[in-house]
């Protein structure tokens, strides 16, 4: 038996309480601070407020300030914060760890540089290690996953990325169950890119949700209009995927990742929202209190093209699609540029 401490109680962590508890391991939910409530309740019955689900009969529970009793022991620890927690883990459970312990984080995103390079969470991480922990082996689960389908044992399928092999191996058989399939890979840029650019896509995804609704009412589908916008979302990943350093191949996760992502949660609101007519301050402020990881990865990623754009490394009328998405967010109207995405297919050589 190993012992996982999960630091962060969000869905998609406690969701993973299932296959590794399943296995025979045990299972130790740290909350962060902004966690109590969730904690408390766990601790009750093993329900999880978020989640809507009761987590097995089993699993052990701690406040924040319990983390290092958490720690003790541990074989694995996974960091379960979102993107808003990134700095916070860095300066509160970092120095905390063993280096002789491996971490894996479900985190998703990355931050660009002042120089528009892109980073992922795990390289960030990295240069925060304090000297005596440079030899932590930092991990990342990337693929088309949700939290809830997980935590109905639906079939679902990711990859872990990490340095080393043998590493992710003896994760792998931890995590890994029959509903939970796990492939590997050492590229950790192209696997943690293409499931970071899928929040600013399921955005623009979505806006043709909200623009159907417009004309016809609420619950109204087209389509047509969708997959248009996810063929182009699938054009500028791939690009910007190159762009970061990731092998293409990738584009796979962060497809099927944008699938998942466009069919509920706070980015479809979102989007859905903006594709109505309202303008983003208007839209935030009937999502108040909600986090919503689709902005900060927006703005990230177009600001990271503006950059590159000016030091001649790319051309930023590539991303018609991302850098709209980007005027919207600085209160634009939506006006999808349809034109645009037919000029830059018709640019491409015809090799027949």
């Amino acid at each position: 038996m190993s012992v996982v401490t999960y630091i962060g109680s969000g869905q998609m962590a406690s969701a993973l309480a299932f296959p590794v508890f399943e296995n025979g391991h045990e299972v130790r939910l740290v909350g962060t601070p902004l966690d109590r409530e969730i904690i408390d309740r766990l601790k009750e019955d093993n329900y999880h407020l978020n989640l809507k689900r009761h987590l097995p009969c089993g699993c052990r529970y701690f406040q924040v300030e319990q983390m290092d009793e958490a720690l003790e022991g541990a074989d694995i620890v996974l960091c379960g914060v979102s993107s808003f927690g990134v700095d916070w883990f860095a300066e509160n459970v970092l120095p905390k760890l063993d280096p002789k312990c491996p971490m894996i984080s479900v985190t998703k995103g990355m931050i660009n540089q002042e120089n528009g390079e892109m980073i992922t969470y795990v390289d960030y991480w990295k240069s925060k290690l304090p000297e005596s922990k440079r030899d932590l082996q930092i991990n990342a689960i990337g693929g088309p996953c949700t939290s809830y389908e997980l935590a109905d044992h639906d079939h679902s399928s990711v990859t872990f990325c990490g340095e080393d092999i043998n590493t992710l191996q003896k994760i792998k058989t931890i995590f890994e169950s029959p509903y939970y399939h796990i492939s590997l890979s050492t590229d950790v840029k192209g696997v943690e890119f293409a499931v970071a650019l899928k929040n600013a896509y399921a955005l623009a995804v979505t806006l043709a949700v909200g623009l159907s609704e417009k004309l016809e009412g609420e619950g109204a589908v087209h389509y047509n209009s969708q997959a248009a916008l996810f063929g182009q979302s699938v054009k500028e990943m791939s690009k910007l995927l190159e762009l970061g350093g990731g092998d293409p191949e990738n584009i796979s996760l962060g497809a099927g990742d944008l699938f998942v992502t466009v069919f509920g949660g706070r980015t479809r609101k979102i989007g859905t929202l903006l594709g109505r007519g309202f303008r983003f301050d208007e839209a935030m402020e009937q999502l108040k209190g909600v986090t919503l990881e689709s902005i900060v990865i927006s703005r990230r990623t177009a600001d990271a093209v503006r950059k590159l754009s000016e030091r001649g490394l790319t051309n930023r009328s590539d991303f018609p699609l991302l850098m709209h998405i980007a005027d919207i967010l600085n209160g634009a109207e939506v006006n999808i540029p349809w034109k645009r995405f037919e000029e830059l297919s018709e640019s491409k050589p015809n090799n027949s």
